[in-house]
């Protein structure tokens, strides 16, 4: 399902995905995103880079959230005339944002770099997640131009 919405007030515009947690369907969050950055000024490396963080954030919730059963992810992009930010959203199970990486002897298991990434590439970055609840919440922002 596909929700848009302009607000004129304050330029902003809101696109919601809401997809199955399946891989199969990160190609979509990404094809909203590419979408989107037609919209307003935005070099390659800038888009490549939110893609990567949008494909980690996507691909976290669907190989932890749900432990391979069904589920939905939502995706939320509010653009305004300065910043992208990104929502991504699953009702599976939580986790800690604060617990490092996992190494098995030198090197790190498969995964474990995703939040990393995502730090990296975004401005701000806000998790609401916790072990042990339902539910996890992952806000990134990037600004596009000076505020």
């Amino acid at each position: 399902m596909v929700e848009t919405r302009d607000d004129e007030r304050d330029g902003m515009r809101t696109v919601r995905l809401r997809i199955p947690a399946k891989a199969e369907y990160i190609a979509l969050s990404r094809l909203a995103l590419a979408g989107l950055a037609e919209l307003t000024p935005m070099d390659e490396a800038t888009l490549a880079d939110l893609k990567l963080a949008l494909t980690e954030a996507v691909s976290n919730s669907i190989r932890h959230a749900y432990d391979g059963g069904d589920g939905y992810v939502e995706v939320a992009y509010e653009l305004t005339g300065t910043a992208l930010g990104i929502e991504v959203v699953d009702d599976g199970a939580g986790f800690d944002p604060e617990r490092p990486p996992v190494l098995e002897g030198e090197e790190l298991t498969e995964g474990g770099l995703g939040i990393a990434i995502i730090r990296t590439v975004a401005d701000e970055l806000q998790i609401d997640s916790r072990p042990g609840s339902r539910g996890s919440r992952l806000r990134f922002r990037k600004r596009l131009r000076p505020e």
